[in-house]
Formats: structure tokens, C-alpha cells, sequence
């Protein structure tokens, strides 16, 4: 597969989810967005949803201006 290929597969990822939760009433649409444990599926209570606790979004920025520290 191309690198076109691979990002018309993630687009298309995103925009069945949102078909998805759009079917939803807005009450079962806001518990699917809670997050939730993978396992039991009880709520984990975190409001960071598929989110990386350690990325630095500070160095981030730096590096995609073309800082290198």
C-alpha cells in the first residue's frame, strides 16, 4: 500500500467513528466519549481520551519549527 493509501484508511477510520456516534442519542453519545477501561469497561475517570501523558507538546513545537536543542 501507498502512503496515500494508508491516510484514505485513517480518514475513513475517523469518519465511521463519528457516523458511528452520531447515530447515538446525545445521552448515550456523551457515556460512549467517557473513558472507560478497555477490559470491564468501567470509568477510568481520566478526561484525556486517547491522549499520551508524556508527550511534550512544548518540544513538539520546537522541533516542527526546525529547533534543534
Amino acid at each position: 500500500m501507498t502512503d496515500g493509501d494508508y491516510l484514505w484508511c485513517a480518514v475513513n477510520l475517523l469518519l465511521d467513528d463519528e457516523e458511528t456516534l452520531a447515530q447515538l442519542c446525545p445521552a448515550c453519545r456523551e457515556r460512549a466519549m467517557e473513558a472507560r477501561c478497555p477490559v470491564c469497561g468501567a470509568p477510568t475517570g481520566g478526561d484525556q481520551v486517547g491522549e499520551n501523558p508524556a508527550f511534550d507538546q512544548e518540544r513538539f513545537e520546537q522541533l516542527r519549527r526546525g529547533v534543534i536543542a
